[in-house]
């Protein structure tokens, strides 16, 4: 092998974690769009479909509040991240290390890895109930906290175990996995969705508005109360993922792509998975209801229920495909806490802490609200980011990559960060108010208030 051909070779197995992405490793749309697809068409989505129905979500709201919601969302990945991203081509890590400096980015990198490891956990408890069937492993339910058998523990582990080492082998691998996985797993939630309406006996929007009321009074003996209107949906559906556009953590997955454009793929992601997905999940419950009167919206045995095996192929690999960039992103923020460490040992360890978390199905059942949480305590540092690269760096890369060193404690972000994260908190926990309102004014307080605390002092010039 040539000089040229090992300089080539070393560099097409490094993920760039502390340096520009070059340009020889910048890689095509079909590598976005596939690894959108696949992360968004994937577990999560058989755990909030369901989740609203339960809330009692109106058919009418859930396809409004859907429609608008994703498309801001995709609008923020489009015109927030992924031009910055395409030209800064940093790490979410490594670029917040230039304006916050080390020692504060260390804080935020540890908040972020455990909250996406929670995220993944998740993730793998919604494997572990599909994988669990043919060993009539008993599924735990809306009111376990706690894992109910040993079983379930045994199984989390070994679906973890999986997830973990595929998530440590690096970017390639995971959007590799994607691509294989999505076209297929796309399918078989359409499949799901369309059998679920066969077995509903519905041939009309009508007939299905009132199959849904029915359901949704099963589910909550009788009540029919709503906890969850138009706006509640946007808000969530826009927000959801508050940590990855707005937040700018798919500043990470950003800085491969060619051009800006491509943060369109992320409609993949949210009309196929957050749309469709949600939609057919949820009507997947609402035939388990009607044919059993079971309420438990464990996704294994509901995609058994409707489509058998594939079904439960399905969730498993629908699991894998969110915890394996979730973890990817988590074993990054690990890394650059420890200056030289290794990514792949980084991101093995958040798989680890992943599976852990993967043991306790209350991360799972309480998942609307945990998303809400973690977009209010992340998302806010993205307008650091943004505030910055606008107002700062006036939009050129070589005034960030550059410029001399943050100081180790940048104080203006710390305080622009906590302080409107601390009130969101509050208004969360003692009003009562769901945690999805709160990403959009956190992120917004954040950015004013890092501009009037760091004052007229500009960056240090490119040298």
């Amino acid at each position: 092998m040539s000089t040229a051909d090992q300089t080539q070779s070393s560099a097409s197995s490094s993920e760039y974690e502390n340096e520009p992405v070059p340009k020889h490793a910048l890689k095509g749309g079909n590598k976005f769009w596939g690894m959108y697809a696949g992360e968004h068409a994937a577990g999560t989505e058989f755990m909030i479909g369901p989740l609203f129905l339960l809330n009692g979500v109106s058919l009418q709201n859930i396809v409004l509040g859907l429609l608008v919601g994703n498309l801001l969302a995709v609008l923020s990945w489009r015109y927030l991240c992924a031009p910055i991203a395409a030209k800064a081509r940093l790490t979410l890590y490594n670029h917040l290390e230039r304006i916050a400096g080390k020692g504060l980015v260390k804080i935020y990198n540890l908040a972020n890895g455990i909250l996406f490891c929670f995220l993944a956990g998740a993730m793998i408890t919604v494997s572990a109930t599909a994988v669990g069937i043919p060993f009539d492993m008993p599924m735990p339910s809306l009111g376990d906290w706690l894992p109910n058998s040993t079983s379930f523990v045994l199984i989390v582990l070994g679906v973890g175990a999986v997830i973990a080492v595929v998530a440590s082998l690096g970017y390639e691998t995971v959007a590799k996995f994607a691509n294989i996985a999505s076209p297929w797993m796309v399918l078989v939630f359409l499949a799901c969705g369309l059998v679920a309406l066969k077995q509903l006996g519905v041939s009309d929007m009508s007939g299905l508005e009132k199959v849904w009321s029915e359901s949704i009074l099963v589910a909550q003996d009788g009540s029919s109360e709503s906890t969850m209107g138009f706006w509640s949906v946007m808000f969530f559906a826009w927000f959801c993922n508050a940590a990855m556009h707005v937040g700018m953590a798919d500043l990470s997955v950003f800085r491969f792509a060619k051009k800006a454009s491509y943060g369109w793929a992320s409609s993949a992601g949210m009309y196929v998975g957050h749309f469709m997905a949600w939609i057919a999940a949820a009507l997947m419950l609402a035939a388990q209801i009607k044919m059993t009167g079971d309420t438990n919206p464990v996704p294994g045995p509901m995609a058994n229920n409707v489509v058998g095996l594939a079904g439960i192929i399905c969730v498993i690999v629908a699991g894998w495909t969110t915890a394996n960039p979730t973890i990817y992103r988590a074993g990054l923020a690990f890394q650059a806490m420890i200056p030289g460490s290794s990514r792949f040992w980084a991101t093995l360890v958040a798989g680890m802490i992943a599976t852990v978390a993967g043991i306790f199905p209350a991360f799972a059942w309480k998942l609307l609200t945990f998303v809400g949480l973690y977009g209010t305590i992340l998302a806010p540092m993205g307008a650091i980011i943004f505030f910055d690269w606008y107002f700062h760096r006036k939009g050129d890369a070589a005034n960030l990559l550059n410029a001399a060193p943050a100081k180790s404690f940048n104080l203006a972000v710390l305080f622009a960060w906590l302080i409107p994260v601390g009130i969101a908190l509050y208004f969360i926990q003692a009003q009562d108010i769901a945690a999805w309102y709160f990403p959009l004014p956190c992120w917004v307080a954040c950015g004013i208030l890092f501009l009037i605390f760091s004052g007229k002092q500009k960056p240090a010039a490119a040298q």
